[in-house]
């Protein structure tokens, strides 16, 4: 099986530049695409000269993550599609167990490899480590990585799992049910997209996993850094759109609440810290999902009325408790 491996570049010519050669040179089997969401640097002519081979989906426009992919895969063939990030060196053969499952399980609509980090290659990666999960409040969390707190790589997650969510820097799709369940949410721009995608994905009775036989290495923050309040301002809005959107559970309002209630806490962490501007994007982001909230619904009731649907749970625990309070700092 071919994948269409879609690395989304917004003026990263240096990471390209650094990256693009191993993904190259591992995928000889498969089909590489440069998505340019409208870069002003030399992204495209570079890329152009120094490896022909890959394929150009220009855009007119910077559409974020959510719509530069909705974009780029429309004009990608492949049946089954690989979101690469521009700062991600791959391994050999990193797409092929994975390729292989594809095959196999006509269920499996998205799959993460172990996400390690380029940095320190022998611990786990923040954006999506071993696979992630979601607990009762729509937190995010991984094997391997816990809020800050991120695993020295020893083994311990070798084997397949089911997943909540499958992380974005390096996200392999089922086309068929990328386009059934509607693509990536737009509004969403970046960050927590995947999130929403994958359980809207599981809503419908898809399987998410983790290939623990397909390597690579993320530097991360290649966009945006855990230190950019914008990051912050994108990763509370979002997650309270993922709690509107897709929570089924009988008492979702509530858990709403309690994670409005949680923002709040991080919110006043923040002033404490003398952090700012991370406090006045967390206020932003709460104002901005109340100036969202109609639109929310409408989305709640036609992804309801349009899926076949399968009741999927969270973990039924509290990242925030089991981490601030029990100090259990690790996934196990």
């Amino acid at each position: 099986m071919k994948i269409g491996i879609v690395i989304l570049n917004w003026n990263g010519l240096e990471l390209l530049k650094t990256y693009l050669p191993s993904v190259v040179e591992h995928s000889k089997d498969h089909v590489v695409y440069l998505a340019d969401n409208a870069s002003t640097d030399d992204s495209i002519k570079w890329t152009q000269k120094a490896f022909p081979v890959v394929k150009i989906i220009a855009m007119d426009e910077n559409r974020g993550y959510a719509g530069g992919y909705n974009v780029a895969l429309k004009k990608v063939e492949e049946k089954v599609v690989c979101l690469l990030n521009s700062d991600v060196a791959v391994t050999p053969g990193w797409c092929d167990a994975i390729a292989t499952r594809f095959e196999k399980d006509a269920h499996l609509a998205a799959c993460q490899p172990k996400l390690l980090d380029d940095k320190k290659r022998d611990y786990f990666e923040y954006a999506g480590a071993a696979g992630g999960f979601l607990d009762r409040y729509a937190y995010p969390y991984c094997r391997g990585r816990v809020f800050h707190t991120i695993e020295k790589d020893t083994g311990q997650y070798n084997h397949v799992v089911d997943l909540h969510w499958a992380s974005g820097a390096c996200l392999f799709l089922r086309k068929e049910a990328f386009n059934l369940v509607g693509r990536f949410d737009e509004d969403y721009f970046a960050h927590q997209e995947e999130i929403d995608l994958c359980w809207r994905l599981r809503h419908a009775g898809y399987q998410i996993s983790y290939e623990p036989q397909s390597v690579v290495y993320h530097l991360g923050g290649g966009t945006l850094n855990n230190l950019n309040p914008q990051k912050t301002f994108f990763n509370f809005r979002n997650s309270l759109y993922n709690i509107v959107k897709n929570d089924r559970s009988r008492f979702w309002f509530c858990i709403l609440f309690v994670r409005m209630i949680l923002d709040g806490i991080a919110g006043i962490k923040f002033i404490t810290e003398l952090k700012w501007t991370h406090f006045i994007a967390v206020l932003r982001a709460h104002f901005n999902f109340y100036l969202n909230l109609r639109s929310l619904f409408n989305k709640r009731k036609l992804l309801k009325e349009s899926e076949s649907l399968t009741m999927v749970k969270n973990a039924d625990l509290s990242i925030v408790y089991q981490y601030f309070i029990k100090g259990n700092k690790t996934y196990e």
